[in-house]
């Protein structure tokens, strides 16, 4: 795969060429050192990818000669993140990494426990700035697929709705009785007669989600996941969790 990666959302579909942002013509000229002739592949973040020629290494506007369209193979399932706000920087990170791992959706939750405020235009802020973030990450990984960030919404809104979005609904669990991944994999394969295409997972806040809260997201189908003996951080505990049923997906 080429070194040199962009994001673009072309206006049709087979361009002959390609005009970037300025803000992409920049990080492609400028940070990534583009010349003329070299090879740049675009993305769409939808699983279009053109690979393409640099004719015009321009760090205003480049100008990319399309040589072919190539369309990424979407994974088997689809993975969405509902993680609780955390404070500070932390979320990007998170945005991130979700990104680097293949996560469908990421949806930004206020929990009871919540610590951060989203008022006013500082949603609409956020919502660009992880937006940036994720396809930051996705250059980097190889990743032809965005996640689509859904706007910041209470816990209960998405306990309320998931039932009849996915598959399979994960919490992770601090409390008593809490079951391994696998077993709850094991359980709904052994049900359904298939792994899950559509998996929900919800990850707390710093102190976790409430009693009030674990006990609305059981009464909705949550299954309480353990993620261990020790307490991770909630940007640990997301990745954790992503990763490990990312594995268990790929590897039934």
């Amino acid at each position: 795969m080429p070194d040199l990666r962009c994001f673009c959302l072309p206006p049709e579909l087979e361009p002959k060429e390609i005009r970037l942002s300025r803000e992409e013509s920049h990080h492609l000229v400028t940070t990534n050192r583009a010349r003329a002739g070299d090879t740049v592949v675009v993305f769409d973040g939808r699983g279009n990818e053109w690979v393409c020629e640099c004719i015009e290494p321009d760090r205003q506007e480049a100008v990319l000669k399309v040589r072919f369209l190539q369309k990424a193979r979407p994974l088997p399932y689809a993975i969405t993140l509902a993680q609780a706000l955390p404070k500070g920087k932390y979320m990007d990170s998170i945005v991130r990494m979700a990104t680097e791992v293949g996560v469908a959706n990421i949806v930004p939750l206020l929990s009871e426990r919540t610590i951060v405020k989203v008022e006013g235009g500082a949603e609409e802020h956020k919502l660009e700035k992880w937006q940036a973030t994720a396809i930051e990450a996705a250059k980097q990984c190889g990743n032809a697929f965005l996640p689509t960030i859904q706007p910041v919404q209470p816990a209960e809104q998405f306990i309320t709705a998931s039932p009849r979005t996915h598959d399979l609904r994960l919490i992770a669990s601090l409390q008593p009785g809490a079951r391994s991944l696998k077993a709850v994999l094991k359980q709904f394969r052994e049900e359904k007669g298939r792994a899950p295409k559509s998996v929900a997972w919800m990850i707390g806040p710093e102190g976790d989600f409430t009693t009030a809260e674990m006990a609305a997201a059981r009464n909705a189908g949550f299954e309480p996941v353990s993620l261990g003996p020790l307490v991770l951080r909630c940007e640990t505990a997301a990745i954790f969790a992503l990763s490990i049923l990312s594995y268990e997906l790929q590897n039934p």
